[in-house]
């Protein structure tokens, strides 16, 4: 699902997290996307309390902003907790999964295709 909110033009969007986050339908696990354009795409990833984060690595590189809620994340070998204001970049292809959430997590993700390798 794509939502627009403010504008059609080509060039440049706003959105308003607030409303996006209105549109969340509070499924245990839920992604929902509202910018896909060649370069890059945007979304809002919910997490209920408790839950498993079932995602896949991807085959493009990622940003996470954690807006709220609370867990840890597994990067490869390496755990962290994560909480509001963590940002966290994630290379293509990465495995990473998000567990232990102790608090609803709501966060904006960014994907960004890796450049094809010239060779």
């Amino acid at each position: 699902m794509t939502i627009e909110l403010m504008s059609n033009n080509s060039e440049w969007r706003v959105f308003d997290l607030n409303d996006i986050k209105g549109k969340l339908r509070g499924e245990a696990v839920e992604y929902l996307e509202f910018l896909n354009v060649p370069s890059m795409n945007c979304g809002l990833y919910y997490l209920t309390a408790g839950s498993k984060d079932m995602q896949a690595h991807h085959d493009d590189d990622e940003v996470y902003f954690v807006l709220s809620g609370r867990a840890r994340m597994r990067l490869g070998d390496h755990e962290r907790d994560v909480g509001p204001g963590s940002l966290l970049y994630v290379s293509a292809t990465t495995e990473h999964s998000f567990f232990e959430v102790e608090e609803d997590m709501t966060l904006l993700v960014l994907f960004a295709p890796t450049p094809l390798d010239p060779n």
